[in-house]
């Protein structure tokens, strides 16, 4: 729900301040606001499938100990 609407926060949360900032900027205009929020959807998305993907390699590092 943040993502859609204050796209620009999600960026801060996932610790990529560069892009919420230009993403605050195309937020300022109303034509920008939902390519705003579909790329703060798609990064949250990213975020979430990189970190999974480096859990299961701790785990493979783990199991290979």
């Amino acid at each position: 729900m943040l993502a859609l609407f204050l796209p620009f926060v999600v960026f801060f949360t996932i610790k990529r301040p560069l892009q919420g900032i230009a993403c605050l900027l195309l937020q300022m205009t109303l034509i920008g606001w939902i390519p705003a929020a579909i790329w703060a959807v798609y990064a949250l998305s990213q975020y979430k499938t990189d970190k999974k993907i480096q859990k299961m390699q701790e785990q493979q590092a783990a199991k290979a100990v």
